[in-house]
């Protein structure tokens, strides 16, 4: 029996992609000590489920089209720049979410309950929708990347239209996380 690492996502378009990148690029250049997530990769996580049975993956994908049957398509903006837990000791860097943040949380909330009956423990902190940039491999204090966060308050990538939820597995390798696309859930339209 194989088990894949597994995620329920949502990702924005390509111009958004775009614009998060060129943050990333821009905030490089004040921290080396970052490692960047690959333009690939940029998503918003609603579920981090672990380990997934090969054999319980149908029925994660099944939970996951029911609850996308529930929910209108909607529009997601992706805005403002921070850090966890905090600017002066940031672990992961992220973009985050100004509308679409309540029909992100609402998905959450509806897929959370299900996974929990089939096994997967519960996220111990609130759910906070965000892009993660980077991961800070040095823990210490970070005032040169604190004060160029501070100098994007207010930053905007634009808008873009949220229709699937994605059911994710994530390999890792040596050069980073290989995500790919198990199943995709449609979201109702309006």
């Amino acid at each position: 029996m194989s088990r894949i690492r597994t995620f329920i996502a949502v990702d924005p378009d390509k111009a958004i992609r775009n614009r998060l990148v060129s943050l990333q690029e821009s905030l490089a250049a004040v921290d080396s000590d970052i490692k960047w997530v690959e333009p690939e990769n940029l998503h918003v996580t609603l579920l981090f489920l672990g380990e997934v049975e090969d054999r319980q993956l149908s029925e994660v994908c099944r939970i996951v089209q029911a609850c996308a049957d529930r929910h209108e398509a909607f529009l997601m903006t992706v805005e403002n720049v921070g850090a966890f837990p905090n600017l002066h000791r940031p672990r992961v860097v992220w973009a985050g979410i100004g509308e679409g943040k309540q029909e992100l949380c609402a998905l959450h909330d509806e897929l959370e309950i299900p996974m929990q009956d089939l096994g997967y423990r519960r996220e111990e902190r609130r759910y906070t929708p965000h892009i993660t940039l980077g991961r800070i491999r040095n823990k210490g204090p970070a005032s040169g990347l604190a004060q160029a966060l501070n100098k994007k308050t207010g930053w905007k990538a634009g808008e873009t239209q949220i229709r699937e939820i994605h059911v994710m597995s994530s390999e890792l390798t040596p050069q980073g996380p290989v995500y790919t696309v198990m199943s995709k859930a449609k979201l109702k339209s309006s």
